[in-house]
């Protein structure tokens, strides 16, 4: 399939998840992960409607971001930053991104905050929280959520908008539905204390996955190889 197929193709599995799930269409949104892929196959989707889409590392963000800037921002495109970032590189997302979708520490998001507040900005971000237990997966451990949201809800920079996970890997995602299950029962539980939206974002799905994480509650879906294809990851 080209990409427009391809692009066409996932919007549809999404719509008939959504639907399957209990909601209405256009309540799932689509994040294509566009890492180790240049600009030209962004601008591609960009123009055929696709706005979101998520980058992993910062170095490779900020080029791209840069380079979008200086062609004159068009077509119009909202940067999401899904991948884990260091506390030396929080700089960087001041005033670049839409979405940040790993917070993940404390110190972290008082660094966010300290250059937020230099800038006069805020940033809208997600707590990644994990729930497969991996002990190489970022993110906060369930019981710790909300001692940790305490801590952010303070910083008044920062505007908490829901949760992040990444499931394990596996070829089955019916092994994985747990897992999407128990973010948004965490989501459902904190949702009273997110005061800057009406419904929580609950970003959690890949390629492999997203149809049974919407099942599940999932609001935002991040989608790369089956929109770009393969990676090499051969990238800065």
């Amino acid at each position: 399939m080209n990409q427009e197929e391809r692009l066409f193709d996932i919007q549809d599995k999404i719509k008939s998840a959504t639907l399957t799930s209990g909601r209405k269409e256009g309540d799932v949104e689509l994040v294509a992960v566009s890492k180790t892929f240049p600009l030209e196959d962004i601008l591609s989707f960009a123009h055929l409607g696709q706005v979101d889409f998520g980058e992993n590392k910062v170095q490779e963000f900020v080029h791209k971001a840069n380079e979008h800037h200086e062609m004159g921002g068009t077509p119009p495109i909202s940067w999401h930053l899904i991948g884990h970032l260091q506390r030396n590189k929080a700089k960087e997302l001041v005033g670049r991104v839409h979405l940040f979708h790993a917070l993940d520490s404390l110190r972290l998001a008082t660094a966010l905050n300290h250059h937020l507040e230099d800038a006069s900005q805020t940033l809208s971000c997600l707590i990644q929280v994990n729930v497969s237990g991996e002990e190489s997966k970022f993110g906060m451990e369930p019981a710790e959520l909300n001692q940790f949201m305490d801590s952010v809800l303070a910083l008044p920079r920062l505007r908490v908008e829901g949760l992040m996970t990444l499931a394990s890997p596996t070829e089955n995602p019916e092994e994985v539905r747990p897992q999407f299950a128990l973010l948004r029962t965490l989501s459902e539980s904190v949702r009273d204390r997110l005061t800057f939206v009406s419904t929580p974002t609950l970003s959690m799905g890949m390629s492999s996955d997203f149809e049974v994480a919407i099942e599940e509650g999932a609001t935002l879906v991040r989608v790369g190889s089956s929109l770009f294809g393969g990676r090499s990851y051969v990238s800065a």
